[in-house]
């Protein structure tokens, strides 16, 4: 049996959708119970995939991977289902009906236990709708709980799809950019609350992030991806500025570096002129 609940050891993974190059290489990794995590790195590092790969949702073309103590390629299609429910992943761009109720879209994390019947009653008459208004409530989302989902802008979709997580039952919470459509206050908000639930649940905690700075000041571990490969997994401690400029070297600064900070002050004051 694995001792972590996640072991990756030498592990390629392959674009999806025809093409033969790696989207990850040579990924060796351990993750375990109550560890929060932020991978971060350039557009295009392999963030996504490295977080579809854990959630099961890609297999992997070389190496070995372990989840939970097995190798979930190695399951039958049932066992494979079963072990996803205890994973959570979170798209960056959730994929919600548009014209279904927040509520019901919010209690959707309940289907893995839920029997047919109960699903199809629930698109009729919610199942518990208090627990999806508190769910929401932690986002800052509770007056939205009957609106259509096609009415919500882009970070109350975000937030909504991690309302859904908050009800699920999942060990390792795997969140791709959660961030990506949120003001300052709300993604404080958005990342206390997810690291909360994490604690409470003693789960497993990843999450991509382009805000280098909310990476530091929140997780503990700091995973940097880049072409496909990790270039460092250290501790926040032993991160240091130039191990950061040489990660996006070549590239577009992260936001809300002081790279970013100051080219937005020269373009406002351009803009006056």
């Amino acid at each position: 049996m694995s001792s972590a609940w996640y072991e990756l050891h030498d592990v390629a993974v392959r674009h999806i959708g025809g093409t033969r190059a790696h989207a990850l290489q040579g990924i060796t990794l351990d993750l375990d119970a109550g560890e929060q995590v932020a991978l971060i790195g350039p557009s295009g590092a392999g963030k996504t995939t490295l977080l579809s790969t854990l959630a099961c949702a890609h297999r992997p073309d070389s190496g070995t991977f372990c989840a939970f103590g097995t190798d979930p390629w190695q399951l039958t299609d049932a066992g494979r289902h079963a072990m996803r429910a205890r994973l959570f992943l979170a798209p960056q761009t959730p994929p919600l009906p548009p014209r279904q109720r927040v509520v019901t879209a919010v209690l959707a994390a309940r289907l893995p236990h839920w029997s047919l019947g109960q699903a199809l009653l629930s698109l009729f008459k919610p199942a518990d709708p208090e627990a999806a208004y508190r769910a929401l409530a932690r986002f800052s989302l509770g007056d939205k709980l009957y609106a259509r989902v096609d009415r919500l802008s882009g970070g109350e979709r975000q937030r909504c799809g991690l309302a859904r997580l908050l009800l699920s039952s999942a060990q390792a919470l795997l969140v791709d950019e959660p961030l990506s459509a949120l003001d300052p206050a709300l993604s404080q908000l958005t990342l206390n609350t997810l690291q909360q639930e994490a604690r409470e649940r003693n789960a497993l905690l990843v999450c991509s992030l382009h805000q280098v700075d909310l990476a530091l000041a929140h997780f503990p571990r700091i995973v940097a991806l880049k072409h496909g490969r990790i270039v460092f997994d250290l501790p926040r401690e032993q991160v240091t500025q130039a191990m950061i400029d040489e990660l996006y070297l070549g590239e577009q600064p992260p936001a809300n570096s002081p790279q970013t900070q100051e080219m937005a002050a020269k373009l406002a004051v351009g803009a006056c002129l």
